[in-house]
């Protein structure tokens, strides 16, 4: 992609009223659109990422056997009566209507799993989706931290035995950990035991990520790492017994619930005349972009993990006389994503957007390189430059 023929343009100012660093660097290196509090249009930079961070989640989940569906938005009120939640806050009612908009799904799929799953044999299943939520946010801030209208993966289980369900829960755990290490974010996620809320009773597991503009506070056991919502902190850690504890800020990125057979009764779903017995899990994946924004930035921008980013490579083109187009064509026979600056724009204002957007690399194709068949490449996490001849580029990303 050209940056002359992309849509957006980037900003040199902060847009007003916005506080958080995702949100701020977003708008301004032309990933969102900002249409109301906390309702957010995806660009084209932005939807890439998504897309990729979607792509990382699919192939976890399809790993542990998760099967992909697409339930709809638009629910009806009797299947919200049946559970007791169709007077919760977090619901957007139509007004004169009997249909709330999602912001779950577990009066969706627990009548199409017991649709379809009619005996011993077609046990265990799990169903996930990638979906629109809306949620009556009474404080939507903070960026793409907390939508009224957020991107989501939800994963539904459905299981005979307590054991089935807990053994599965611990696979879920630990494709969770493979996702947030393939989006950069393992160093800085901890397993954190919560509270349900308004999913189940019992205690549930979050995924919290560990960064100073998150809204969540953890405690971190000092000895074995152990962290806990502060809604479940104890004197002593569970694991341990140790009583020194880390308080940390953080933003949830996903959570695990072990639903047992709240929904499974609410619709009567039996299996030899005993409940279904149900597990939950989600990871916000808009929200994932914003943590992702918020833990790799400095004072110029963005520096996304090459596994998200936009694009792998950010051409710039400085009085190359066509020398720059001929690399451009290189890069994308050999398989990069480029996006390239072929703008009529001074070399410092290429810079400062390459540096805003995040992409992993800068390539420049420079009078001044060409004069030694090079060009220069450099990494948007460091600050050496390296001049690489032409037709070693190919090689030398390859090491990168």
């Amino acid at each position: 992609m050209k940056v002359s023929k992309l849509l957006t343009k980037t900003q040199k100012q902060d847009p007003s009223l916005e506080v958080s660093t995702n949100a701020k660097l977003l708008v301004r290196g032309g990933f969102v659109d900002k249409l109301g509090a906390g309702i957010y249009t995806y660009l084209p930079l932005g939807l890439r990422v998504i897309e990729k961070i979607k792509n990382i989640v699919k192939g976890e989940m399809d790993n542990i056997g998760g099967q992909e569906v697409l339930m709809p938005g638009l629910q009806p009120k009797e299947s919200w009566e049946k559970t007791g939640r169709w007077q919760v806050p977090e619901m957007y009612k139509i007004k004169d209507e009997d249909y709330g908009l999602g912001w779950t799904h577990e009066e969706v799929v627990t009548p199409i799993a017991q649709k379809f799953l009619n005996s011993e044999k077609d046990f265990p299943k799990s169903i996930y989706q990638i979906q629109t939520k809306y949620r009556n946010e009474p404080r939507a801030k903070s960026g793409l931290f907390r939508g009224r209208e957020f991107i989501m993966k939800d994963m539904y289980s459905f299981h005979l035995s307590q054991e089935d369900l807990d053994n599965y829960y611990e696979k879920v755990k630990e494709a969770y950990f493979r996702v947030f290490e393939r989006c950069g974010l393992k160093d800085f996620t901890y397993y954190t035991l919560a509270a349900g809320g308004a999913f189940t009773e019992s205690f549930t597991n979050e995924f919290q990520t560990l960064t100073d503009s998150g809204e969540d506070i953890i405690y971190i056991c000092d000895k074995c790492k152990f962290a806990m919502n502060k809604e479940v902190k104890a004197d002593k850690c569970p694991e341990c017994g140790h009583d020194v504890f880390l308080e940390k800020k953080s933003i949830e990125v996903g959570n695990i619930f072990k639903l047992g057979t709240k929904y499974s009764e609410a619709f009567n779903f039996k299996m030899q005349d005993k409940h279904v017995i149900m597990g939950c899990y989600g990871i916000g994946i808009s929200r994932l972009l914003g943590t992702i924004v918020e833990v790799f930035h400095d004072e110029k921008g963005i520096i996304f993990p090459k596994t998200v980013a936009p694009y792998d490579i950010y051409l710039i083109d400085i009085k190359s006389n066509g020398e720059a187009e001929k690399v451009y064509e290189m890069l994308q026979g050999e398989g990069y994503e480029v996006l390239f600056d072929d703008r009529e724009k001074t070399p410092g204002e290429k810079f400062s957007d390459a540096d805003l957007m995040g992409i992993p690399l800068r390539v420049v194709v420079s009078e001044k390189t060409l004069k030694e068949g090079a060009v220069e490449i450099k990494k948007r996490s460091e600050e050496t430059i390296e001049m690489v001849k032409i037709n070693e580029i190919n090689n030398f990303l390859k090491e990168c």
